[in-house]
Order: structure tokens, then C-alpha cells, then sequence
């Protein structure tokens, strides 16, 4: 059959329209004959909606493969066993199939790509091959299936893996599976509009292990580095572009694990989830979420094009943000009666992982050697190019040992471990500056004894020092950063509270409320009698003036406490205020540090 020809762009465009009726009908077909997908304790909607949306994707992706994408062997196969994981899905939406035969269906698909000669081309031992490419289909088609538990997420992230798709594809001149991955967007475009929040229709096992699939199957056509480029971009490059999904998939595993829960189960603690119970909206959750997926897709095309030690470096710097926000996301509490101490007796593992993310100090260190050598290679590759294989290697490899043992024990002496990250301050920064100043001057007095600084540039070490400094400050202020970005849990019985006081009394009282949920009290701003200070801002709360308009202020803001944070007040003051707030029924509490003598006989 004659292949129309068309534009990416186009193609995906019409296909965009035909998911969008498609979805349309489906819909309307799912909701006439009682396809609905009903509210659950273990699934995260609260209104029963229309399934089958996966349905619509596959008729819309079937419409434009065969219209528009011309026909290969391999490309045949893949949309053959995608159709097939079409089929399982269907049939459990329906009827509801054990676990066992939808893997049975999974593997069955990734043997007849195996069959036909897809597969990642990792170790050279194609037994050890076969084995990687069935555990990759398998594993991004469950992954892809766990991840649809939010209005959008799973749409939305499996359109911005085409997209990082398409650009590999465009990028190594692929333009038949260019053209499948603009029809994969169009597909899924179409049925996000019905599907982002609030979401009128779901995709179900359907659609999520049909996108799964295709979009796993969709890299082997891709062989992104399998050509000419080393292994890294072979490993990197497919596990960035779906980089989401794996992501939530081990950090549910491993924690469910750690709880004693079966990683198959449904339930409540997937990323998404944790970031709405930190406060998020359902809409920012999903968007944060987008928005990692698009810098690991961008990371993805990067890696494609640049040697392998630059990829090393940029993966690495990318994997310590995760490690950082993966601890941070495993603090949230999503169920009742979690206990971290009980289970990390139970678990000897989740045991090591809370000693060593809680307590940090060997992780700090682990984290500043790494820190240490990718500032090094940075400023070497800044001034030089890539120095692999050049007498500058030679100069980078013989001093990185050096370099680390020195500027370590450098740390350590002006007490760069000795602080708490969460409370990290100005202070902090001024010692971080004096460990990196401190290690980069005996680093230089190391080499100059042992290397006469020959071949040496200063340069090298000043660029090493500054990129060393923003990597250790950054590392440390990660977690307030974090915090900036995303909300502490807040009670469900929190009180709303105003702080009278916006000076430094009540900044302290604001960040204790803020380190301090379970005190289930939820600060709204700040009143003072200071008309200078008058909507000024205080970390993102505005600060009100203590006048008339204080009843007008707490009714808006449902304010039932108000805490006094100034040690000292004037009478008449603090007399109107108690007044207020007795006839409006509002709680009035003094929250002040106070230093008291104790006696010591």
C-alpha cells in the first residue's frame, strides 16, 4: 500500500484530530453502557468516570501508522505485539485477568521483537542481550502502567517521551520512525485534552500497556548510539527518555518494599501522590512531573551527542538531584501509622538507607569526592575541550587522587560536616568558601612540590574552585530549596494562624510552625503595627496592619489563632487585641523563646 506523503508535523496533527474524536465517542460509548471506573480506597479519583479511553489512542495510533508510516519489517513487529498488549489490556478492563497472564502476554510480545532482531545491543553477548531488551519492554510496559494513577500523567509524560524520541530519531536522520513518533504525539494529544484534570475519561490497562510497550519498542527502533557512540548513550539514552516512569516505579518499589507492601498492589504513595500531600494541587503535581521528564529528554539528546565522560559528568550531577529529592519525597507520610524506626528494624537495608540519608555524614562525603572530581574535569573540558585521551588526561588522572584526599581534609578542618543542611545559613556558605579556598591553595601547593607545576594551568584550578564552590553550596541549600519549591504536609486539622509581629521574632516563629507540622498549626501572615511594613512580603506571606481591618483579615483567611511573637508590647495594644479576639472567638497565644534562670542547688 502507497504511504502518503506527509510532514511529521502534519502527520501528527491529523492524528491529533482523529484521537480526539475517537475519544470523544469512546466516551460517550463507556458512559451509555456503564464502562466507568468507580472511586476506591486504593485509587486516587473521587468521582466515577468513563474507561476505555485506551480504545481511542489505539485506533488513532493504528490510523495514522498505517496511513502515514512507511512500512519496515521491525516496524510491523513492533505495532503487531503493541496490538497484542492492546488486546490483554482490553480484555482486563472487562473482565479482570491475574497478573501472571498479562506478563505471560509482555514477554510474548518482547520474544517476537527479540525474533526480528530488536533488541539493545548492551554487552555484545546476545544471550545477556535478549535477556536486557526482554526485562526493558517488560519493565517501561508495567512502569507505564503503575504511572497512570493521576488525571494526566500518564498521557502527558508518554507525550514528552515521543517527543524526546522524535528529536533521536530526527537527530540520526531515522525519518520513518520519525514519523511513528509523531503519530505516537498526535495520538496522545488527543485524548489529553479528555484527559488532563479534571479528566473526564481514563486509558486503562488498554491504553497504558499499549504505550508502554510501543513507546519501549520504540527505542529498539531507535538504536540511539547502538551505531556509533559508546555505551553510555546506549544505556543513557532510552532510560532518560522514559525516565519518569522508572523513576517512580523503583521509588515505589523500594519503599513499599521497605514497608512490607506487595509492589503490585495499588495504593496512594506514588511520587505524584506524595507531592499533593506536601500541598501540591493535583494539576502541579503532574506539571512538576512534565517538567522532569522534559529536562531528562533534553539530557537524553544531550548525552546522544557528546563524549562518554561528558555524559558521566552530566548523569551523575543528575542522579545526586534525584537522590536528594528521592529522600526528601520519602519523608511524606502517605499512610497512617508509618513508622520509620519500626521498619528499619524489620529491613535490614531500609535499616543502611535511613542511616545514611538521615544521619548524611558518609553520604556528604561519598557526595563532595564526586563533587570534587566533576568540578576538576568541568574546568579541564571548560579550558580545553574534552581532555580524554590527550596530555591534559594524563595531568586530570595522575592529581584527581590528590586533588580529593587534600581538598576533603580541607573540609573537614574548617567544619564544612559539621552543620544540619535544612538549617544551612549565611554563616554556612562563608565556611563552605573557606574549605574550597583552603583545599584549592594546598591543592596548588601539592602540585607545584610534586609536579613542579609543569603543564599545569592556574586557570584550571580557579575555574576548579569556583565550580567546586556552587556545587557544594548547592548541594547544602538543596533541601531549603526544595522546601521553597514545594510545600511542608500540612494537617488536615491545621488552624489558621496569624503572627502578630513581622520582624525577626516572627520570622522565627513562622519557620519553627513550618519545621513543625505536627503542631498542626498553618501560618496565613503576618499583622504589625508598623504602616512601613504594610503588604510586604515574609517568605511568600504577606504582611497585614494592625488596625480596624484585622476582622475583615481574619474572616478572609479563616484565622482562628493569633500568636504574639514581640517580647514586648503595649498595653493598650495588647489589650485590643485580647478584646478582638474574645468577641470573635479567636485564640490569642504569646510564642516567644524565653530564657530562664534554673537554680542550681
Amino acid at each position: 500500500m502507497q504511504r502518503i506523503n506527509i510532514t511529521p508535523f502534519l502527520a501528527g496533527a491529523v492524528t491529533t484530530i482523529i484521537a480526539a474524536a475517537a475519544t470523544f465517542g469512546v466516551r460517550s460509548f463507556a458512559r451509555k453502557y456503564g464502562f466507568i471506573a468507580r472511586p476506591t480506597t486504593d485509587r486516587w479519583h473521587k468521582k466515577p468516570t468513563a474507561m476505555l479511553g485506551g480504545v481511542a489512542i489505539f485506533l488513532a495510533a493504528a490510523a495514522g501508522f498505517f496511513v502515514f508510516v512507511p512500512y519496515s519489517p521491525e516496524s510491523l513487529v513492533l505495532f503487531a505485539s503493541s496490538t497484542l498488549l492492546f488486546v490483554v489490556g482490553l480484555i482486563d478492563d472487562l473482565v479482570s485477568i491475574r497478573p501472571y497472564q498479562k506478563l505471560i502476554a509482555q514477554l510474548a510480545g518482547a520474544g517476537l521483537l527479540v525474533m526480528f532482531g530488536l533488541k539493545l545491543p548492551i554487552t555484545g553477548y546476545e544471550i545477556v542481550d535478549i535477556w536486557i531488551t526482554v526485562f526493558w519492554v517488560v519493565g517501561i510496559t508495567n512502569a507505564i502502567n503503575l504511572l497512570d494513577n493521576m488525571d494526566g500523567l500518564a498521557a502527558g509524560i508518554s507525550v514528552i517521551a515521543s517527543v524526546s524520541l522524535a528529536f533521536n530519531f530526527s537527530a540520526n536522520g531515522l525519518t520513518s520512525e520519525l514519523l511513528l513518533a509523531s503519530v505516537m504525539i498526535g495520538a496522545l494529544l488527543g485524548f489529553l485534552f479528555f484527559n488532563f484534570n479534571p479528566a473526564s475519561i481514563f486509558m486503562g490497562d488498554c491504553g497504558s500497556m499499549f504505550l508502554g510497550f510501543l513507546l519501549s519498542g520504540s527505542v529498539l527502533l531507535n538504536r540511539v548510539g547502538g551505531r556509533s557512540r559508546g555505551i553510555v548513550a546506549i544505556l543513557a539514552v532510552p532510560v532518560l527518555i522514559l525516565f519518569v516512569p522508572i523513576f517512580d516505579t523503583t521509588f515505589v518499589t523500594l519503599l513499599r518494599k521497605a514497608w512490607g507492601r506487595k509492589a503490585s498492589q495499588g495504593g496512594r504513595d506514588h511520587t505524584s501522590h506524595r507531592l499533593v500531600a506536601l500541598g501540591l494541587s493535583e494539576r502541579s503535581a503532574v506539571l512538576m512531573l512534565y517538567a522532569f521528564a522534559i529536562i531528562a529528554g533534553a539530557l537524553a539528546l544531550v548525552v546522544s551527542q557528546v563524549g562518554t565522560l561528558n555524559s558521566f559528568a552530566l548523569i551523575g550531577l543528575f542522579c545526586v538531584v534525584l537522590v536528594i529529592l528521592g529522600v526528601y519525597l520519602s519523608k511524606v507520610k502517605v499512610y497512617e501509622g508509618e513508622d520509620v524506626e519500626k521498619a528499619a528494624a524489620e529491613n535490614a537495608v531500609f535499616a543502611f538507607l535511613i542511616n545514611v540519608t538521615y544521619k548524611r555524614r558518609i553520604f556528604e562525603v561519598f557526595l563532595d569526592a564526586f563533587l570534587i572530581t566533576l568540578a576538576y574535569y568541568s574546568a579541564f573540558s571548560l579550558l580545553y575541550g574534552s581532555p580524554e585521551g590527550t596530555a591534559n588526561w594524563d595531568l586530570f588522572l595522575s592529581t584527581l587522587p590528590i586533588l580529593i584526599l587534600v581538598k576533603l581534609a580541607s573540609f573537614l578542618v574548617v567544619g564544612v560536616y559539621r552543620g544540619l543542611w535544612r538549617y544551612t545559613s549565611v554563616g554556612d556558605l562563608i565556611t563552605f568558601a573557606k574549605g574550597v579556598i583552603l583545599g584549592s591553595a594546598v591543592s596548588v601547593l601539592t602540585v607545584l612540590v610534586l609536579y613542579r607545576f609543569v603543564g599545569f594551568s592556574r586557570t584550571v584550578f580557579f575555574l576548579d574552585g569556583v565550580l567546586l564552590l556552587l556545587g557544594v553550596v548547592g548541594s547544602r541549600i538543596a533541601f531549603r530549596l526544595i522546601r521553597q519549591m514545594l510545600p511542608l504536609p500540612v494537617s488536615p486539622e491545621g488552624r489558621n494562624v496569624l503572627i502578630y509581629g513581622a520582624g525577626d521574632g516572627g520570622e522565627m516563629v513562622l519557620r519553627e510552625l513550618n519545621n513543625n507540622p505536627s503542631w498542626a498549626f498553618v501560618p496565613v501572615g503576618f499583622i504589625d503595627d508598623d504602616p512601613l511594613k504594610k503588604n510586604k512580603v515574609i517568605h511568600g506571606l504577606t504582611v497585614y496592619e494592625c488596625n480596624s481591618s484585622l476582622a475583615e483579615i481574619c474572616d478572609q483567611r479563616n484565622v482562628k489563632e493569633i500568636l504574639i511573637s514581640v517580647r514586648t508590647i503595649q498595653p493598650d495594644r495588647l489589650r485590643w487585641i485580647r478584646e478582638y479576639c474574645r468577641d470573635a472567638n479567636i485564640d490569642l497565644k504569646r510564642a516567644q523563646i524565653r530564657i530562664e534562670p534554673i537554680e542550681l542547688s
